[in-house]
């Protein structure tokens, strides 16, 4: 008698590669325009400096800078799926700093402010380069997801992007002293 999982649809490699296609692009140009908006949009980069002086991320137009560039550059290169693990690394950073210095203390939900939107696009970067980014992808065709996907994929990716993102916090942010 034949076992049930065996009888069940399993993705194959073109399905799964397309999948991850899909959620590398959606992932990676939401990273990049959010990026894109810090130097194009609203109080341009200018702005967000002083946005970033005035929660603690000092010298807050330089972060406004590094933060943008990184969002649209990981951003990119997660959704053309190169370098993946790198691209996914800095993400998690930018996220993890993101959701520590102004989300964590509205709770998890983004509906209160809180760093749900951070924590999604970080895991789903940490997804990606856990699997690897498919053969839809630039990677491929440099055989670089040979090395970089699985257990090393997920450590580059989550264990590197937290270290960064502790390193960043630990050197620069200087929260303001609470008016309560």
């Amino acid at each position: 008698m034949p076992s049930i999982l065996a009888d069940m649809y399993v993705a194959g490699p073109d399905e799964l590669s397309l999948g991850l296609l899909v959620l590398r692009v959606a992932v990676g140009l939401t990273m990049a325009s959010h990026g894109y908006v810090k130097y194009f949009k609203g109080g341009r980069i200018a702005g967000t400096g002083r946005w970033f002086d005035s929660m603690g991320m000092r010298p807050g137009r330089i972060h406004a800078h590094l933060a943008a560039s990184t969002e649209i550059g990981s951003g990119l290169l997660l959704a053309l799926g190169l370098l993946t693990p790198l691209a996914a690394l800095a993400m998690v950073a930018v996220m993890f700093v993101a959701g520590y210095t102004v989300h964590l203390k509205n709770g998890f939900f983004s509906v209160s402010d809180g760093y749900e939107y951070n924590f999604i696009l970080a895991i789903a970067a940490i997804a990606v380069a856990t699997t690897g980014p498919g053969k839809y992808s630039l990677d491929y065709p440099l055989e670089i997801i040979d090395d970089f996907d699985g257990w090393v994929g997920l450590l580059i990716a989550a264990g590197g992007g937290v270290v960064a993102a502790a390193g960043q916090l630990a050197m620069f942010y200087r929260p303001p002293a609470s008016t309560e």
